[in-house]
């Protein structure tokens, strides 16, 4: 079966089609090297990875290891939120001490402690719009999101229902201080690079 047959015959259906199938869909196409596919409400998104987004997802990473084990830190993984066909590979999550995968192999949303998405210009209202939501009705306690655009890091916490309850905004330069929260460390921003 070709694509657009795929397409076709997923268009005719009837039926709800379910994440799994979707990424089944997906990883039938070849997707260009070096882009991350996620599905947001229903969607599916390819971003390319830029040296910018790299450098700063890496930099997060390196700055949580000083506290956590590797196998708690994850990037690029696929994680179903609640809200309408939501499968996320966020640019940085932190598992919880005891988090366990489920039956088919995916982590649990309820493990998640803190998520960290790099704007993309092509994704970035997927950011700061229904992954936001998504991140917040699943209690995440910590949504980072570090916008190279605007050389700012805005820090959510606090989720209630759909929302977080909590907004800080601190410029690329200054330390964003997680120690009273979940992460309980300090990032710095400093060697953030800016697009």
């Amino acid at each position: 079966m070709t694509v657009l047959e795929d397409r076709i015959a997923m268009a005719k259906s009837d039926d709800e089609i379910t994440l799994d199938e979707l990424f089944e869909q997906i990883e039938k196409m070849p997707a260009p090297e070096g882009y991350k596919v996620e599905i947001v409400e229903g969607t599916v998104f390819m971003s390319p990875q830029r040296d910018t987004h790299w450098e700063i997802i890496l930099d997060i990473v390196e700055q949580l290891r000083t506290k956590y084990p590797r196998k708690r830190v994850k990037s690029d993984v696929r994680i179903d939120y609640p809200g309408h066909l939501n499968g996320f590979a966020s640019d940085v999550t932190v598992m919880a001490e005891d988090a366990a995968r489920t039956e088919s192999g995916l982590w649990r949303h309820q493990d998640v402690e803190f998520v960290a998405e790099v704007i993309s210009k092509s994704t970035a209202a997927n950011d700061y719009g229904p992954k936001k939501t998504a991140y917040a009705a699943a209690e995440v306690p910590v949504y980072l999101i570090v916008d190279p655009y605007q050389r700012r890091v805005h820090v959510y916490t606090h989720p209630k229902g759909d929302t977080y309850t909590t907004e800080t905004r601190v410029d690329f330069g200054t330390d964003v201080d997680l120690t009273r929260t979940t992460v309980g460390l300090t990032l710095k921003t400093d060697e953030f690079p800016v697009d």
